[in-house]
């Protein structure tokens, strides 16, 4: 059982900045993914952002290159989504998903709202 508890999200201003956090608990070995997906109202689950753990690669989505950084935590099962100049566009749900071994596990999602 692995457990994902995410937190950090929020409403704030167009141009403003927040930082989402990860933490995975449970039986977690084999990490071989981790990072944020996000949903907007109606439509699809997109990538934000994902790390490879093997090779340290990080995929960014290509509407938040440049804005958006994402990071591992000292303790290697957290991770972390710098999220600087936001704009409305990025108001979504936000999920974070960690691949152990073969099986990918998803937090419950975290609100972040940003105001024009």
């Amino acid at each position: 059982q692995v457990q994902l508890v995410e937190s950090g999200g929020g409403l704030v201003q167009a141009g403003g900045s927040l930082r989402l956090s990860c933490a995975a608990s449970g039986t977690v070995y084999d990490i071989r993914q981790m990072g944020w997906y996000r949903q907007p109202p109606g439509k699809e689950r997109e990538l934000v952002a994902t790390l490879w753990t093997d090779i340290g690669s990080i995929d960014y989505g290509s509407s938040v290159k440049g804005r958006f950084t994402l990071s591992r935590g000292s303790v290697k099962n957290t991770v972390y989504l710098q999220m600087n100049n936001l704009q409305p566009e990025d108001s979504a749900l936000y999920y974070c998903a960690f691949v152990v071994g073969y099986t990918t596990h998803w937090g419950q999602g975290t609100q972040v709202t940003v105001s024009s």
